[in-house]
C-alpha cells in the first residue's frame, strides 16, 4: 500500500490547481457558511492541503480572528505557505496528523474532502468534536456516488476517481468506492451522535454531500 503522504506530495502541484478552480472554491464555500462563524472566532481545518479554504476562512473571522490548517504532508503546506491570501496575521498552519489534532478549544472545526482516507473515521471525527468548544461547530464535505438515476455512467468513473484521490482507502478487493463510501458514512454517523442542531444537503448533482452540527 501506498504511503498517502508520498502520494499527496507528489501530486500537491496538481492538487493545488484543482482546489482553486471557481466551480470547486463554490462547493467550498458551502462548506464555510456551515459553520456559521463570526468575526473574532478561532477555526481549524482538518487535512486542510494547499489551504484553499483559508481565504473564505479568514474573510469569516476577521482580522481578530484566527485560522489554523493542520495537515500530514510538507508540501501541501509548503503550497499553502506560497500563497499571499493564504498566509498572514492570524493564519497558521501545523505540520500534524489530522486524526490527532494538536489544537483545543476552538470555536469551529472544517474537513473538507479528508473523511474517507482516515482507517478510523470515527476516531477522527471523536477528536475533532473533543477539540471543538462547547456550541463549536463542526461541519464535513465529501465526494460520494449520485442517486440520480442519469448519473450511472458518472459513478462508474467514481471508482477510478477514488483511487486517485484517496490512496489507502482501499478496504477489500472488490471496489475501493465502497470502502471510500463506508468510511465517509461512518464519519457522518459519528458526527451525527456527537453534536446537535445537525445539517446535511447534497449538490453538484449528488456528488457532493454536507454534513454540520454543534457541539454541546
Amino acid at each position: 500500500m501506498s504511503d498517502p503522504r508520498a502520494v499527496y506530495a507528489r501530486w500537491a502541484a496538481l492538487y493545488d490547481r484543482l482546489a482553486s478552480l471557481p466551480v470547486v472554491r463554490s462547493w467550498r464555500a458551502r462548506a464555510v457558511d456551515a459553520l456559521d462563524l463570526s468575526a473574532g472566532e478561532t477555526v481549524v481545518e482538518m487535512g486542510c492541503g494547499t489551504g484553499a479554504n483559508v481565504p473564505a476562512l479568514r474573510r469569516r473571522v476577521g482580522p481578530a480572528g484566527r485560522v489554523v490548517g493542520v495537515d500530514l504532508t510538507p508540501e501541501m503546506l509548503r503550497r499553502a505557505r506560497g500563497h499571499a491570501d493564504r498566509t498572514g496575521n492570524g493564519v497558521s498552519y501545523l505540520l500534524g496528523d489530522a486524526a490527532r489534532p494538536p489544537v483545543d478549544d476552538v470555536d469551529a472545526v472544517l474537513a473538507t474532502f479528508v473523511a474517507g482516507i482516515f482507517s478510523d473515521p470515527a476516531a477522527a471525527v471523536d477528536a475533532w468534536c473533543d477539540c471543538a468548544a462547547p456550541g463549536g461547530r463542526v461541519a464535513l464535505l465529501n465526494f460520494q456516488r449520485s442517486a440520480n438515476p442519469l448519473a450511472t455512467p458518472v459513478n462508474v468513473a467514481f471508482e477510478g476517481f477514488v483511487r486517485l484521490s484517496a490512496p489507502g482507502a482501499r478496504l477489500s478487493r472488490r471496489s475501493h468506492a465502497d470502502a471510500f463510501e463506508r468510511r465517509v458514512a461512518t464519519a457522518r454517523d459519528r458526527l451525527t451522535e456527537r453534536t446537535v442542531d445537525r445539517r446535511y444537503e447534497t449538490f453538484a448533482g449528488g456528488y457532493l454531500g454536507l454534513v454540520s452540527g454543534r457541539v454541546e
